[in-house]
């Protein structure tokens, strides 16, 4: 090769051994950006959620490179780990039919709100997070923290936060399971009142009927709860509340073609102003 490019061999070795410098370089710089976005997204995202975003800036890699090199730098995502769910359904109220009937892809904003409670262990007693989601853009537009499972500081705090955070459609469905706090008065009596709201309950036991509200619980009880010992009430609603915000405004989600809440929020805004237009 080098006779007929007419080149020393001592050309062609400096040549080698300089492409090798820079090859090592481009890899300390990738496994530094790579380090970068596992700290800046809570440790969490594995290897195929790192390429996405190295993608959006310019950086294309296969996953399975990047695998490689974070197992090179003894970083992975965290582990899945088994919860509980309880819901109490032995009450005397009203039941509403399963209307959303798992149809979890929506386009609109303010069309479909899913709605759950879970238990938090805080120090030596449970607490109790309540949720709503948005479908559309499954962003988490209220949420209550309570040292009690009444419905007033549970799904009624929740709601009055989402209702002045986003406006609903004509058509607008509330889906939850069949727990006493979204069956209660206060409750029904919110929904029944308004004639844009059609409240949806899960079937008896099935909790792929409101699989979006469960996958959120999953997902931040992996990546913080199990994470984080609480001391106090304040300390996991300072945790809860800044993971949320870092959830909605900075969390890639795969259903949402690797767009955060935010961004897909916009789109779908920007979306509705050119379909008005």
């Amino acid at each position: 090769m080098c006779e007929i490019l007419r080149i020393s061999r001592n050309s062609y070795y400096q040549w080698q051994r300089n492409s090798n410098k820079i090859k090592i370089s481009k890899t300390k710089i990738l496994k530094a950006k790579i380090n970068q976005i596992w700290i800046e997204n809570r440790k969490v995202y594995g290897s195929y959620k790192i390429t996405k975003i190295l993608a959006k800036a310019g950086y294309n890699y296969h996953p399975s490179y990047i695998s490689r090199l974070m197992q090179q730098m003894g970083i992975r995502s965290q582990s899945k780990r088994k919860y509980v769910v309880t819901t109490d359904s032995n009450h005397k109220y009203n039941i509403s039919p399963n209307v959303l009937d798992r149809n979890f892809k929506v386009e609109e904003l303010g069309k479909v709100w899913v709605s759950d409670i879970t238990y938090i262990r805080c120090k030596n007693r449970w607490i109790y997070l309540t949720t709503m989601i948005n479908l559309a853009d499954r962003k988490i537009i209220g949420w209550s923290l309570s040292n009690d499972m009444t419905v007033k500081n549970t799904v009624y705090k929740a709601w009055v936060k989402a209702r002045k955070n986003r406006n609903i459609a004509d058509d607008f469905i509330f889906h939850s399971d069949r727990g006493i706090q979204y069956a209660a008065d206060k409750m029904t009596s919110i929904f029944n009142t308004n004639k844009k709201i059609t409240q949806s309950m899960s079937r008896k036991g099935n909790c792929w009927d409101n699989a979006v509200a469960e996958s959120f619980f999953k997902t931040i009880k992996c990546e913080l709860v199990y994470r984080t010992y609480f001391n106090n009430f304040i300390q996991a609603h300072q945790e809860i509340s800044g993971y949320i915000l870092w959830y909605n405004t900075k969390r890639i989600h795969q259903t949402l073609g690797y767009l955060t809440p935010l961004e897909t929020e916009r789109r779908l805004l920007k979306n509705k102003i050119k379909r008005a237009a």
